[in-house]
Order: structure tokens, then sequence, then C-alpha cells
């Protein structure tokens, strides 16, 4: 999911992206609108829509969490792992404190990202039993690879017993752990990698966070039944968009505004109507955006048109979810 895309050349210009977006009057007053968020309670939806901290790592969380609240987002998936707005050692004792002051701009915070794959590792269970407490639901656990001493069949089988242990811990404290399919070469790039790690687990503790974008990237049209096969561990989605676009005589994953890409939303949208898929939805903004769409400390453009992307990414989804009969 992390994918650094940083040129735009030949895909789209942002510049003439975000100004026509200013032109839309999509462009909000970001900065006044901040001053009068006062606490609210957090909106209550079967598919709330986060934004991805790791593209606002350039605020402080209460920066953070006034101009989400501002651009009209329901929450935050909030990035708990190294270089993240939370440092992994830090979250035993500082996450229900951030994520209380997250939901004083009348936000929810009902995911994280984070390293977890191991339920063995130090700092798993504190991680997790912080993230109880905090009332998150959902987390992204790390993703894990391949060994080629051992082949595919063998790495599945070991990675079985290590995701089983890690349901176990899920359940001690209520939490759903999700594993996000990414293009590649990772255990779950194929998508039916995970059916077979997470068919004999409970998905109440155990299973996907669907990337429709990185699997229509490895599966074209057959991403349908990879939904289908699933869709019963389907508890949280990531959102994004892409088409392949040829740099330098090859091939590249070119992530770019929702609705601007080749990923079929409509289809994938009345799949989740179909199957009665809920949980909250992760926008990503991985389309060139002055370092924030890299995770970056700091950006080389004005804020405001990184809010103006965003606005326009929401809207979009809205849209989508609207036409599908999801709202």
């Amino acid at each position: 999911m992390d994918v650094n895309n940083s040129s735009a050349q030949g895909i789209i210009s942002r510049r003439a992206f975000i100004g026509s977006l200013a032109t839309a009057g999509a462009l909000l007053p970001i900065a006044a609108l901040a001053k009068n968020i006062s606490a609210v309670q957090p909106v209550k939806t079967d598919r709330p829509i986060c934004v991805f901290s790791k593209h606002l790592h350039w605020l402080t969380i209460p920066e953070m969490a006034k101009s989400v609240a501002s651009l009209g987002y329901d929450g935050i998936d909030l990035t708990v792992r190294k270089g993240g707005h939370m440092e992994p050692a830090q979250a035993a004792t500082e996450l229900p404190k951030v994520v209380a002051q997250i939901r004083k701009a009348g936000l929810d915070v009902p995911m994280m990202v984070t390293e977890i794959s191991d339920a063995q590792h130090p700092l798993t269970e504190p991680i997790l039993k912080a993230a109880s407490q905090a009332g998150i639901k959902y987390y992204r656990t790390a993703w894990v690879n391949y060994d080629p001493q051992l082949g595919v069949v063998k790495s599945l089988e070991k990675y079985k017993k290590q995701f089983q242990e890690l349901s176990a811990l899920n359940q001690k404290y209520n939490i759903h752990g999700a594993y996000q399919n990414h293009s590649g070469t990772s255990v779950g790039a194929a998508v039916w990698d995970l059916w077979e790690l997470f068919k004999d687990l409970d998905p109440r503790w155990m299973g996907v966070q669907y990337d429709i974008n990185h699997a229509t990237a490895e599966g074209s049209a057959s991403w349908v039944n990879d939904v289908d096969l699933l869709k019963n561990y389907i508890r949280c989605m990531d959102i994004k968009d892409f088409y392949w676009a040829k740099k330098e005589g090859k091939w590249e994953h070119q992530l770019v505004p929702l609705g601007e890409g080749m990923v079929d939303f409509k289809k994938y949208f009345s799949l989740v109507k179909q199957y009665g898929i809920s949980g909250p939805l992760s926008v990503h903004f991985e389309y060139p955006l002055g370092g924030a769409d890299q995770g970056k400390k700091q950006i080389t453009i004005p804020k405001e048109e990184v809010f103006a992307a965003m606005s326009h990414d929401l809207q979009t989804l809205r849209a989508m979810l609207k036409e599908a009969g999801l709202v």
C-alpha cells in the first residue's frame, strides 16, 4: 500500500488538478473551519470514511484532527508504527490519550495501521491492550514474505500457526486484525493465499483489509472471485485508484485521484452491498502531493492543495457509495 510515486509526468498535472478543484469551489477555507470545530460525538455509521494518517504526518495530532473534521471525514486510520503519528513503544501509555484528543474534534478512530504480525513480539500485546482500551476495533497487520527456502506451501503452513496465535490474542482484546492484500510478491498479493491462511480462523478476530486497487492490479477482472472467497473476512477496506502507465519502456502502477483510474468501483461497491460487507474505509492519497503522498514529515506544496485533494476524493467516494445504495 505504501507505493511511492514521485513523478506525475505524462499521467496527471497535480497543479492543474488542484486548480480545477479550486475553480469549482472545492478548496475549503480550512483554517477558518478548523478554528470553529467544537467537541461533538463521533459519527455513527457502519462504513465510516477515514483518512489514512500517513498522509498527514506533517501535522500534529490536534492539527490533523481539526483539519480532517473540517473536511467532513468520519474518522482517522491512525499510523501506530515506526515513523508514524505514534511510535509502537509509546502506544501502551499514549494511544488512549491520542484517541481521546482526536475524538474531541468530533472524529472516531475505528482503525489503526501497525507492524504487528507476531503475537510473541514484546510490543504486540501492550499495543492491542491499549487499542482495545481506546475503543479501536480494527488494526492492519504487517505484511509477511514468502520464504524462498520453504516455498509457497510450507511458508503458508508456517504463517498459519503465527496468525492462529495472533487471532487468539485479538479475541482476548476484542479487536479485529486485518491483513492488507498488496500487489507484489509478498503473502497476500494473490489474495487466494489469504483464504488459505484464515479459512479456519474466526473472522471476528482475523481477516482482510481488502484493497480493491491492489486486487485489480494483480487480478484484473478476476478480483470479483477474491471478494466472493473472502467476503466473510473483509471487515475493513482501503480505497484508492490507479492505472498502468508506461515510463521509459516500463509499465508502472500509477496512483491517481479517485475516479481517474481503472478500478471498477461501481462493480466493487455493488458486491459490497450484495454480500453485506461493512466496516471502516481508509482513503489513501498516493498520487503526487508534495511528499504527503509518501508520509513525509514536511511537504513541498501548500497545505491547501493537500486538503483540496482530500476533499475531492471524499466527495467522489460519497457519490460512489450513494450510487451503490450504501448510504
